[in-house]
């Protein structure tokens, strides 16, 4: 009998451990100015089983809603202790975790963003590069997001981190990412 690969059985990208250093998941290690966080979560399969080895990689706007990059024309304003990028691997359960500050929210050419996360996966079976974003609870400005008011009004809360308790004195929220299932349990990703 021959079996065809699907998707989910392609091989590749492979990441091998050298491809992280020590603290790659603190985005404020540094000096940042901010309150500090803990976005943590599981990434999981149809059935919530762990996608193991998947690379996450983080970015944001520091407490004052400004990037480091030259796009932003605050960025000469923009905190330097504050990284803005990080990167984090699933471990054998698809559990990930970053350390951050509370992003700002700032104003776009699309409206006023809330203060949120950008994450983008890669990993093995995933066939390209998967983009979402993660909202905080009780922000104000996620009733005028435009990435949120882009969802249909059932699919926001997926978008929305959840309270998660505290670890050493800082606020944590968990951000489980569905990359396969229901369409309404799925983590919506968007198109860059």
């Amino acid at each position: 009998m021959t079996r065809t690969p699907t998707p989910w059985h392609t091989i590749g990208p492979f990441f091998p451990q050298s491809f992280f250093r020590e603290g790659d998941s603190d985005m404020a290690r540094g000096a940042a100015h901010g309150e500090r966080i803990l976005l943590r979560g599981r990434v999981l399969e149809e059935g919530g089983r762990p996608c193991v080895n998947v690379v996450l990689e983080a970015w944001q706007a520091d407490a004052a809603g400004r990037f480091a990059h030259p796009l932003d024309a605050a960025a000469g304003e923009a905190d330097p202790g504050f990284l803005g990028w990080g990167r984090a691997w699933t471990d054998a359960e698809g559990r990930y975790s970053f350390r951050s500050i509370r992003p700002g929210s700032y104003a776009d050419p699309a409206g006023t963003r809330a203060p949120h996360v950008n994450l983008l996966l890669i990993g093995s079976g995933i066939m390209g590069r998967l983009l979402t974003t993660v909202f905080f609870p009780g922000e104000p400005t996620n009733a005028q997001d435009p990435v949120l008011l882009a969802l249909p009004p059932a699919l926001r809360h997926r978008l929305v981190a959840l309270p998660d308790g505290m670890e050493d004195n800082i606020p944590a929220f968990r951000f489980d990412l569905l990359l396969h299932g229901p369409p309404e349990a799925e983590t919506p990703f968007f198109e860059d």
